[in-house]
């Protein structure tokens, strides 16, 4: 059984709001096996929605409808859901006086429009709603299933969960998803996906996606069965063959981030980190200290900007800043074992280069240079890097934090 979400209101289609229901209703209905197959954002349009919901019932077998449901004349949910299921709207007595009561607890008089919130599409069957005036609906309709929910999440939820998950846990026939992760750093999406797409192309299911974002490539794999037995063996089938070809460049298999992958290799190893940096200004430090027990292994940092700064904190020498600049490798080593040695960590990570739109040093917009040093010795790397500023920062970062993980596991 696959599902389809109809967010509706206006507001929905500015930069100013944004639909998060459906992203929490795709979660609930996930846990039933349930997929969600397509959601849309319609504005006020008593048309337009009709048109959305009548689209949606020719494909779907349970369409959720957000928003839409309070008393005021663009809320035309009510409306559109009758005309698209050809049914009437009947005015309700006993929700009309659910709803003057409830006015009536708080002190307010309640004006006469609310009086359109006491109308149910004929057939349908209305959902009690503690935290507002607009009750929900569910209706059934030709073997599909149509739900309108208030649009507030404070409402939605608390509906959805106690009165809609209980009816469609006992309409859905058995079914599961099970999802497997896997996420690999510094690696181009097309790349990836050529090393890979041998392997998942000959399954219909699983369903494999694969998500792209600076430095970052998530694969998912779902599978939809009647038993999580089922799916988990699928997930794992397909799988085996994923960690196969993409070997250690996966770094993480549970959806966490990076810095987290490398949290856990330094509280394994006992060991700790200094971070300098110079363009990326304390991101790479943000984004260690960002997770959860990262006092474990985080010592700090420093953020030195200025040539002077790199000197006076991290004690690089003048005349290596004067031959190579501060966009060079000798110079991003010099920074990560004056990050070592001021600190006593075990590990140090330096980033300096030219983040852009301009270059102060002559280096060409985008070059970043890693330094590092560790139980080893020191080292630096060059990479290059393209976008915007806050893309090549980004990315800078997630380099920094690539390269320290394949050194932890060296």
């Amino acid at each position: 059984m696959n599902a389809e979400i109809l967010a509706i209101g206006s507001e929905l289609l500015t930069p100013q709001r944004m639909d998060t229901n459906s992203l929490w209703l795709t979660d609930q209905l996930n846990t039933l096996g349930v997929e969600l197959t397509m959601k849309c954002v319609v504005g006020d349009d008593r048309d337009r929605l009709t048109a959305a919901l009548r689209d949606a019932l020719e494909r779907t077998e349970v369409v959720i409808v957000t928003g839409g449901l309070g008393p005021t004349e663009d809320d035309v949910t009510r409306d559109a859901a009758a005309a698209a299921l050809g049914r009437s709207l009947v005015y309700r007595q006993d929700l009309a006086d659910g709803i003057a009561e409830r006015f009536r607890r708080f002190g307010r008089k309640m004006a006469d429009i609310n009086l359109r919130q006491a109308y149910l599409v004929e057939g349908g069957e209305p959902l009690d709603n503690p935290n507002g005036t607009a009750p929900g609906q569910w209706i059934d309709h030709d073997s599909r299933i149509v739900m309108l929910l208030p649009g507030p999440p404070r409402e939605m939820k608390p509906m959805f969960s106690h009165h809609c998950l209980p009816r469609l846990e006992k309409r859905l026939p058995a079914q599961v998803i099970r999802t497997r992760f896997y996420r690999v750093a510094m690696m181009g999406e097309s790349d990836l996906d050529a090393l890979i797409a041998p392997a998942y192309t000959k399954y219909a299911n699983p369903v494999t996606t694969v998500l792209a974002a600076p430095g970052d490539v998530q694969v998912h794999l779902r599978a939809r069965c009647a038993t999580a037995e089922e799916a988990e063996a699928l997930c794992q089938e397909l799988g085996v063959q994923v960690e196969a070809l993409l070997g250690d460049r996966i770094y993480s298999t549970d959806g966490a981030p990076l810095e987290a992958a490398v949290g856990r290799l330094l509280r394994n190893r006992g060991e700790t980190i200094a971070v300098a940096e110079s363009c990326t200004g304390g991101m790479l430090g943000q984004r260690l200290t960002a997770v959860a027990g990262s006092s474990d292994y985080v010592l700090g940092g420093f953020v030195t900007y200025t040539d002077a700064l790199k000197t006076q904190l991290l004690g690089v020498e003048p005349a290596l800043l004067a031959e190579h600049t501060a966009v060079s490798e000798p110079v991003a080593q010099a920074m990560a074992s004056g990050a070592r040695r001021r600190t006593g960590a075990t590990w140090a990570v330096s980033i300096t280069g030219e983040a852009g739109p301009e270059s102060s040093t002559g280096a060409k917009v985008g070059t970043v240079i890693l330094g590092f040093e560790g139980p080893s010795g020191p080292g630096a790397r060059t990479v290059h890097l393209f976008g915007d500023r806050d893309r090549i920062r980004t990315m800078a970062t997630q380099a920094a934090l690539e390269m320290l993980r394949r050194q932890l596991m060296a």
